[in-house]
């Protein structure tokens, strides 16, 4: 199965760079969607993805034009969740869930606290709240794919300039830390997992030339609960892809052994 999580920075806008071409040629069994910015029924090029033998499944926040997540896949899912069931956190189409027989893939999109303090405390509490649902949700699901952008940097590695970045949303302390708590509660960093190389980013500023330079930030990840672990084939980055500030990155697992 190979997965691939996308924050878009506004489907709309993706698709008006060539996305659809892309999602085409790569061909993956799940795309998990951040940052959609719309909903579906203002997507005038939906039977095109439809062509391309995916069924779509979208979670957009309530404010127009902002946050969302949506999962496109080609296997019919048993089961389709949307939300967590935390009132603040849907309104704004925080995560989205499929459950196969044999793997659940999720889409999610952690706040940013870069706006302000008050985006600040939201995020810290959307960590503390749905990290604790993510605790259950692992008990019911054990073969779960946590896919998304999770604004945070986990080590000095993911970040192109870790010392002037200390006090920077996204690097704080507690942030890195929760990070490192929800890994050793059972979850993989695919992309860590086989690739130890700095420099790979999935996020890069509009500004200061940030992305040809390779400044960036690797923010976006495909988080695997350790019972994957033996399925886990392989994991990228694929920087090539630039239809947003963020590229997507990929996880690849072998079938489930007969």
């Amino acid at each position: 199965m190979k997965i691939i999580t996308y924050n878009v920075n506004g489907i709309r806008s993706a698709i008006n760079k060539n996305w659809l071409a892309w999602l085409q040629a790569t061909d993956a069994d799940v795309v998990c969607l951040q940052e959609i910015k719309a909903s579906p029924d203002v997507l005038t090029d939906l039977h095109l993805v439809e062509a391309l033998g995916y069924q779509h499944y979208w979670f957009p926040a309530e404010k127009k034009g902002y946050s969302g997540t949506a999962i496109l896949c080609k296997q019919t899912p048993k089961h389709v969740e949307y939300g967590c069931g935390i009132a603040d956190f849907d309104r704004e189409g925080r995560n989205i869930r499929v459950d196969f027989e044999d793997v659940s893939v999720m889409s999610v999109y952690f706040p940013s606290g870069s706006s302000g303090d008050e985006r600040q405390v939201f995020k810290y509490r959307f960590l503390d709240e749905f990290g604790k649902y993510l605790t259950l949700l692992k008990v019911t699901h054990p073969n779960l794919v946590i896919c998304g952008d999770y604004n945070i940097c986990h080590r000095a590695i993911d970040i192109h300039n870790p010392k002037s970045n200390a006090n920077s949303s996204g690097f704080l302390p507690e942030e890195r830390e929760w990070m490192e708590q929800f890994i050793e509660s059972g979850f993989i960093d695919t992309f860590r997992h086989l690739n130890k190389e700095p420099h790979n980013y999935t996020w890069w500023s509009f500004r200061a030339n940030a992305r040809a330079k390779n400044l960036g930030w690797r923010i976006d990840y495909t988080m695997a609960s350790k019972e994957l672990e033996p399925r886990i084939k392989r994991a990228a980055i694929l920087p090539e892809a630039r239809h947003s500030d963020h590229c997507p990155v990929l996880l690849e697992l072998y079938p489930v052994a007969p």
